[in-house]
């Protein structure tokens, strides 16, 4: 059975992410297309996982990078492709679905650094979907040059499965 899909403008990230701080990695939304999304987020020095990577000379882990473009295809898809015609980020138990867990990394390539001070520009295009599972290319820039991009999958899961049902979890 395919879900019927809702469309969703809300006034900010939180209200698309059921991520909060310290694990929002995503500080604002430029634009939101039908098949595409553009974020950014701005350094500050002050985030956690800064303080061990590395001492002395700071720089954004890959993993987060990666993290920044699975937040904002996670958004496009709470804008464009909700499963919920309600849906509500502020209440962990109230959506029947979870949106944009990570199923599958395909490939990621790092090119540069991101350090305290800079503002990120990630640019997450979806290329192709079946069902309840989605298939992205994501890309982020500092100051115009490409530092970091990749392809993963995202999927919409019952809620059920992320609150500890394991016979739930996709196969």
């Amino acid at each position: 059975m395919i879900n019927p899909v809702y469309q969703h403008e809300f006034a900010s990230v939180e209200d698309y992410l059921h991520h909060r701080q310290p694990y929002l990695m995503v500080g604002s939304i430029q634009l939101i297309g039908d098949l595409s999304i553009e974020t950014s987020t701005h350094v500050t020095g002050a985030e956690y996982f800064l303080a061990g990577h590395f001492p002395g000379s700071p720089i954004v882990p890959g993993a987060m990078l990666q993290e920044m473009t699975t937040q904002s295809a996670g958004i496009l898809l709470a804008a464009k492709f909700n499963p919920m015609e309600e849906f509500n980020t502020h209440d962990p138990f109230f959506n029947t679905y979870a949106l944009g867990v990570l199923v599958r990394l395909k490939g990621a390539r790092f090119r540069g650094f991101a350090r305290p001070g800079d503002t990120l520009h990630t640019h997450v295009e979806l290329t192709d979907h079946v069902g309840e599972v989605f298939e992205f290319k994501g890309r982020i820039l500092l100051n115009g040059k490409l530092i970091m991009s990749n392809s993963f999958q995202l999927a919409n899961i019952l809620s059920k499965t992320l609150q500890g049902d394991r016979n739930l979890l996709p196969r």
